[in-house]
């Protein structure tokens, strides 16, 4: 008899979590699934026509208060969604950053440890700030060098969930390094590189790229592989207490601009100051996701999803 899985998902109503849940009429392993998320962003569309076959209860709350433990009597999976992501705005934000990013995350997983539920941290790949081309899971502390709050946070979240795991022996986990997302969702949002990008030049602005950033490479990760890569989580049991990269590709600003420029060839650049923009360039290696048995699909040039989607909202677009 195939094993059914009750799931908690925190801030199911954004970029990730809105693709997730749309989609899990195709995974015939998942039963029941509560979802947390306090509006802060006013997603409401997201829970538009949720699939059917799958048993949905929303409940508008807060990770900071939420009663997680009486709730999770019922659920053996958690995956963990809920945080800050804008990087760039995090600086002026840092203390509410630090608090829901990382003793947010603290109560989420505190709750599944004395509860023995699973718990799925979807962590960043923003955590690395080396000088090394390319870097992977087992690197150096001098590889993890945050350079913003949000990044900072996500470390201290993953080195949390790391050091209850030793207090209590049946916690199991698996931390998921993120590349940075691009790709449609009903929860999108554009504060994100690509994504950035796509917006300004559909809307005819320049594309306003940090100064030393046009010629650095870094990961990104198309959305459908990243809601491919949690039901092969969660479907596969793939909850040994480990940290994962998990990206599709390693790409410059410049290849990122190129593609771009190929649907909107007029598309003008302004570059510009930012507090993060000083990381060196480099690749991540996702050699040990890959080793499970995954396979990403996503390419580059599937920006053109997002700029198809949007074309028509300014008719005076190139494309």
């Amino acid at each position: 008899m195939q094993i059914k899985h009750n799931l908690i998902i925190t801030g199911p109503l954004g970029h990730i979590g809105s693709k997730f849940i749309h989609n899990l009429n195709l995974n015939k392993r998942i039963d029941k699934v509560i979802l947390i998320d306090n509006f802060a962003t006013l997603r409401y569309p997201s829970l538009f026509n949720l699939p059917t076959g799958t048993k949905f209860k929303f409940l508008e709350a807060d990770i900071l208060n939420f009663d997680f433990e009486n709730y999770l009597k019922e659920t053996d999976i958690v995956l963990h969604l809920a945080a800050l992501t804008d990087a760039a705005n995090s600086f002026q934000n840092e203390t509410n950053v630090m608090e829901i990013n990382y003793e947010g995350t603290k109560r989420v997983a505190e709750a599944c440890a004395k509860t023995n539920a699973k718990l799925i941290f979807i962590s960043t790949t923003s955590v690395y700030g080396t000088k090394n081309e390319l870097v992977d899971e087992d690197c150096s502390a001098d590889d993890l060098k945050p350079q913003s709050p949000y990044a900072k946070s996500k470390l201290l979240a993953e080195n949390s969930i790391i050091e209850l795991s030793v207090r209590y022996k049946d916690f199991k986990f698996i931390i998921c390094r993120f590349g940075t997302i691009y790709g449609t969702s009903i929860g999108m949002r554009f504060h994100t590189a690509i994504n950035k990008f796509i917006w300004q030049a559909v809307m005819d602005e320049p594309l306003t790229v940090w100064k030393t950033a046009l010629n650095q490479k870094r990961p990104y990760l198309y959305l459908d592989d990243a809601v491919s890569a949690l039901h092969f989580i969660i479907d596969n049991g793939h909850f040994n207490n480990t940290v994962y990269n998990v990206l599709s590709i390693n790409a410059t600003v410049n290849e990122i601009v190129g593609e771009i420029r190929k649907y909107m060839p007029d598309l003008r650049i302004d570059f510009v100051d930012s507090q993060i923009m000083n990381q060196l360039s480099y690749e991540v290696s996702c050699k040990k996701f890959k080793a499970l048995g995954f396979e990403f699909k996503g390419t580059i040039d599937k920006i053109i999803d997002s700029i198809r989607l949007l074309k028509n909202a300014n008719f005076n677009s190139t494309f």
